[in-house]
């Protein structure tokens, strides 16, 4: 069961890197991420780094496998986006990413769902997505605003 004053989140993303040491250092620089736990071995190579950003983990990898590749290693591609909760100064982040060399891939907007949000893109070209939830949006206003519908999965 482990310790109990550890919590972990149901879900724990992890993201590769080539180089994991320097997307530490990046991704405390530009999203304000904090290294929570990294374990090198006799080599003082990393060979498992985790960070936190408010009450969430991700784990920082780097390509120790032939299906472990950054998308700097396999022409760009991305399988995924992690998707971050800002709670406050969305537009300031952005700006704090952008000046620590983010590529900014979708400038902050309003969103239907009551979000504001804006994408960007890291050193190494994974793709993050941030929000902050400006205004509480009920269904039926977000069915009205798009012509969409809310479904159950039958």
């Amino acid at each position: 069961m482990g310790n109990p004053a550890f919590r972990r989140p149901g879900f724990i993303p992890s993201v590769i890197y080539k180089d994991n040491r320097a997307a530490l250092k990046w991704l405390q620089k530009a999203f304000g991420f904090e290294p929570s736990e990294v374990l090198t071995d006799s080599n003082d190579n990393i060979v498992h780094a985790e960070m936190t950003h408010e009450d969430a983990v991700i784990m920082i990898g780097n390509e120790f496998t032939s299906w472990a590749k950054s998308p700097d290693s396999a022409g760009g591609i991305n399988t995924q986006r992690v998707h971050v909760r800002i709670s406050k100064g969305i537009d300031e982040h952005c700006a704090h990413a952008r000046q620590a060399g983010a590529q900014i891939t979708m400038e902050p907007a309003d969103q239907f769902y009551g979000d504001r949000t804006y994408m960007a893109a890291d050193f190494e070209g994974h793709h993050w997505s941030f929000f902050q939830q400006v205004k509480s949006v009920s269904l039926s206003d977000m069915e009205t605003a798009t012509g969409l519908k809310f479904k159950p999965l039958t």
